[in-house]
């Protein structure tokens, strides 16, 4: 099988295709031929070394659709479609940068669809991610103003437009102006450019700040995200475009608005159920929601793929087809 493999951390030109023997599912394992798959922040952090766990030689990949090729189990039945995500996935163990890949079953979702290949490539991770943050993290609730700081995120843009169909007012960041008509085209009802702090952005339109928050940039814009705030709001910390991991001197009682909840989301930690995610591709069959699918490679692209992912340039989920 080919495979993308990562022998030293460092830039996109890193990634080596190669040939590897098709590995052998072990106990409580499956044998999955990758169809496609999304890419993902934290494997570009991983691909420059940020990931302090990950050892190198390592094939990459925390998400993947495919079909079931071997489940010495039985459980899953060869062709069944299936997805998977986290779990250490092509971290402790190589991931979906591959045509085969064995996968833990604790990792796989199986599910049914008409859907491309394409389109089901961009839906695990960037699904688990939105709907346990808006639901499991924030709680939304109809009526309510959400904040997105880093919209145009394929996570911003896919937020925006859940958060819209159930009834809230969307209000979305950008640094470009030239990407508003994309925020507003998705589900934003205001936008704001984000000149490095929003907090008057915001209140410009509601002066009493917004009632629940998703912050997608990270540690470098949370303090001002956390002032857009109302008393009694919720801000929940879900993505790191800014790749750093930490606050230094965090004081939490100058950083944290009285009353203000902070919370995060890692799908790593917590995965929607199993009906939920066939839910949501039934959404997107019927056309209810739209998948924001920025750019579609190849496998033996990757080096381009992870150069558009690390320019932001994609406007929406990157996709590889296997």
């Amino acid at each position: 099988m080919k495979a993308a493999v990562i022998y030293q951390p460092g830039p996109p030109g890193n990634f080596v295709i190669e040939e590897r023997p098709i590995p052998k599912p072990g106990a409580n394992q499956v044998l999955v031929a990758v169809k496609a798959f999304g890419l993902n922040r934290s494997e570009l952090m991983t691909r420059k070394g940020l990931s302090p766990s990950v050892r190198f030689p390592r094939v990459l990949g925390i998400e993947c659709v495919g079909e079931v090729v071997e489940d010495p189990s039985g459980e899953y039945s060869k062709g069944q479609q299936v997805a998977a995500c986290m779990g250490e996935m092509g971290r402790a163990f190589d991931g979906s940068y591959a045509e085969y890949a064995v996968l833990p079953k604790s990792n796989l979702f199986s599910f049914s669809s008409t859907l491309s290949w394409e389109q089901l490539g961009a839906i695990p991770e960037m699904f688990h991610t939105v709907h346990g943050s808006l639901h499991s993290a924030l709680q939304i609730k109809k009526g309510e103003i959400f904040l997105i700081r880093g919209g145009t995120s394929s996570v911003g843009l896919l937020a925006a437009q859940l958060a819209h169909n159930q009834g809230l007012t969307v209000v979305a960041t950008t640094r470009n102006p030239k990407k508003e008509q994309l925020l507003l085209a998705n589900g934003a009802t205001h936008v704001v450019i984000d000149g490095g702090s929003i907090k008057v952005g915001v209140k410009n339109f509601f002066p009493d700040g917004v009632h629940k928050a998703l912050e997608l940039v990270g540690t470098t814009t949370l303090k001002d995200t956390l002032a857009c705030v109302r008393p009694g709001g919720i801000a929940c910390m879900t993505g790191m475009l800014s790749e750093q991991w930490s606050i230094k001197e965090f004081a939490p009682m100058d950083y944290i608005p009285a009353t203000v909840c902070l919370t995060t989301f890692d799908s790593g930690q917590l995965l929607s159920s199993k009906e939920t995610f066939q839910a949501f591709i039934k959404d997107v069959e019927t056309g209810a929601v739209r998948l924001p699918v920025g750019k579609v490679f190849r496998l033996d692209q990757i080096v381009e793929a992870h150069q558009l992912m690390e320019s932001n340039g994609a406007g929406g989920k990157i996709v590889v087809l296997v």
